[in-house]
């Protein structure tokens, strides 16, 4: 069984949303990936919506773009967190993915990452799992301490060689 189902309305969207599951993996937690419109194929999204909770999902993390209704539809369906992750568009740079996802009626949250967050919604999906899994909360504890580690290092390096130095470093990767 999968904790995490991870949705999205276009095969388009997948570079963003591999970033989630990559988020997933990285903490060792199970999650399933499809494709599903909630315009072209408003049965189907139905049926995954509504039975998800019996597969076993405890957050789904949809993405979309443009209209972006997606992530609505889950979170008005599944009992469950949903996050929704606004997909960048060419017409309105997925300024209007953002509002489609964040602008929902009271008693419909979802949860809103950035345009073209997908790491962030993995994150945010163990974050949400590990408030009951010790565990999970552990490693969740340790990401956020390589992080802190990954700028340490930057900053003594920055102040070993200086700013000018370093950033023609930057330049050559």
């Amino acid at each position: 069984m999968s904790e995490v189902g991870i949705v999205m309305g276009s095969d388009s969207d997948l570079p963003v949303m591999a970033k989630a599951a990559e988020m997933l993996e990285k903490f060792g937690i199970s999650y399933e990936v499809t494709v599903i419109s909630a315009h072209r194929m408003p049965d189907v999204f139905f049926d995954y919506a509504k039975t998800a909770k019996e597969k076993g999902f405890k957050v789904i993390i949809a993405g979309a773009g443009g209209a972006a209704h997606l992530p609505g539809m889950c979170a008005a369906i599944f009992p469950l967190p949903v996050i929704g992750v606004p997909i960048h568009t060419k017409t309105l740079s997925g300024v209007d993915s953002l509002y489609s996802i964040v602008q929902m009626p009271s008693g419909i949250p979802v949860a809103t990452v950035a345009i073209d967050g997908g790491a962030n919604a993995g994150i945010l999906a163990a974050k949400i799992l590990a408030v009951s899994d010790p565990e999970l909360l552990k490693k969740v504890e340790d990401y956020k301490e390589s992080l802190k580690e990954g700028v340490m290092k930057k900053k003594t390096r920055i102040e070993e060689i200086g700013y000018k130095e370093y950033m023609a470093t930057m330049n050559q990767k």
